[in-house]
């Protein structure tokens, strides 16, 4: 006899599950070179009265300046990156140099049970993390090869570098199960940036587990406020599969909430926010007969192929995306490959059992809001995986005080550098308490 569900009994699974899920994630906990707090680091100069003195005689009128980002997305099927991995390439740093770079992750770890139940493995993110410090201060690096690296921890052994030793510093670095978000922005920018902050959704097992889910960060860049959602929505390439997908991307958009901040002033929906980006392996697959799809993929009929992609329809229809924009895709489907190939899975058979894995647009970046112009969409052609990585280049005009600039310079000034070394305000405990740690790579 089958004895019927009381009422509030089907919950039990999810809200035990979400109970483990908030004790590992946190929404406010992550890794940057800098401390988060950056409010603080702002009024530090309010003690030094004759130079704010100085400053506001200076008369302010605004300047325009473009800025340039730099977004990708890779999902990396559970494999480790190499030590020799070499990212020059996909940056294209010594030809095009971007201001800020934001790299969205997914699988870095297998997706099993022991990583989606059990304690994240934080080595994984100090390796990309490495990997890409290396490949943005590429100079600086080679310079230090051979020195002693100290432990990620350190707070006091970072603190003895200059901050002009890198071009680039890392801003905000989260890892949630799979999902790996890094944040990066060149070093003199670094003072114009406020309120970093994270926010995690999880959608894996019983609808809350972060085997698939979000990881959005946000900060405000002078003026406005970015928003970046990597994220790896629900697989599956059978009719009907794609609603999982909107449902996903439903939930992201619903649940994810960041902090007001000190001035209770700040965004908190991903939409409310001047600019977003959202990035990862979506999934969306093509609504064609495999075999259809495999011959177009010969032809490279990619028009023919986008006319029946699943995302492309929802951007239009706007049943999820709805007002969201995409570039062109003039770049040959990034998933699924053989290991190791540069061939589809199954373009020479496949065993019986084996599940079907069509070519798809999986991994993919689109935007919202006003004011960013695409300037780049392209695939990389690293075989570590099955999926292949895609990146876009944005730029952006902003406008900025010039106070504000007199403002920064003496940030980096020798002054400033006099007055934080006599406050005890980047102690190793301090990151301890706020649950934030600077990596030393």
């Amino acid at each position: 006899m089958i004895m019927p569900r009381r009422k509030g009994e089907v919950m039990w699974p999810r809200l035990i599950a979400s109970k483990i899920l908030s004790k590992r994630v946190g929404s406010n906990n992550f890794v940057a070179d800098f401390p988060s707090d950056t409010e603080t680091w702002l009024e530090l100069p309010s003690l030094n009265k004759k130079y704010l003195s100085s400053v506001n005689i200076l008369p302010d009128h605004e300047e325009t300046e473009t800025y340039k980002i730099f977004a990708s997305t890779w999902n990396v099927g559970g494999v480790a990156p190499t030590n020799d991995l070499n990212m020059d390439d996909w940056l294209e740093t010594c030809n095009t140099t971007c201001d800020v770079y934001v790299f969205g992750f997914q699988e870095v770890v297998p997706l099993r049970a022991a990583n989606v139940f059990g304690c994240e493995n934080k080595k994984i993110t100090m390796q990309w993390n490495s990997i890409i410090r290396e490949a943005l201060n590429k100079k600086e690096c080679k310079e230090k090869k051979g020195q002693n690296s100290s432990s990620s921890g350190d707070w006091n052994s970072f603190e003895s570098e200059k901050s002009d030793s890198q071009k680039f510093r890392c801003i905000i670095s989260k890892q949630m199960v799979g999902i790996l978000i890094s944040v990066w922005i060149r070093s003199d920018l670094l003072s114009f940036v406020r309120n970093p902050s994270v926010s995690c959704v999880g959608c894996g097992i019983m609808g809350c587990l972060g085997n698939k889910g979000s990881v959005s960060v946000r900060f405000r860049l002078h003026e406005k406020s970015f928003c970046f959602v990597c994220s790896h929505l629900a697989s599956g390439g059978r009719g009907g599969d794609e609603k999982y997908r909107n449902s996903n991307a439903a939930e992201i958009l619903s649940r994810t909430i960041f902090p007001r901040g000190p001035s209770l002033d700040l965004p908190r929906k991903i939409l409310d926010h001047d600019r977003v980006v959202w990035l990862g392996d979506l999934n969306y697959r093509i609504s064609l007969p495999e075999s259809d799809t495999r011959l177009l993929v010969d032809k490279e009929e990619w028009n023919a192929l986008l006319e029946n992609d699943q995302l492309r329809t929802k951007l239009k229809d706007g049943q999820v995306f709805e007002g969201w924009q995409e570039g062109t895709i003039e770049f040959a489907p990034t998933y699924k490959y053989c290991p190791n190939s540069d061939s589809y899975y199954g373009n020479f058979g496949s065993r019986k059992g084996d599940k079907k894995r069509s070519p798809a647009w999986c991994d993919r970046i689109i935007w919202f809001g006003e004011g960013l112009k695409q300037q780049l969409y392209a695939r990389g052609e690293s075989k570590l995986s099955d999926h292949r990585p895609v990146k876009a280049i944005f730029s952006r005009e902003m406008k900025i005080s010039r106070k504000l600039k007199e403002f920064q310079s003496f940030f980096w000034s020798e002054r400033f550098e006099q007055m934080t070394h006599s406050f005890d305000i980047h102690s190793a405990d301090d990151f301890k308490c706020n649950a934030r740690t600077s990596f030393q790579i």
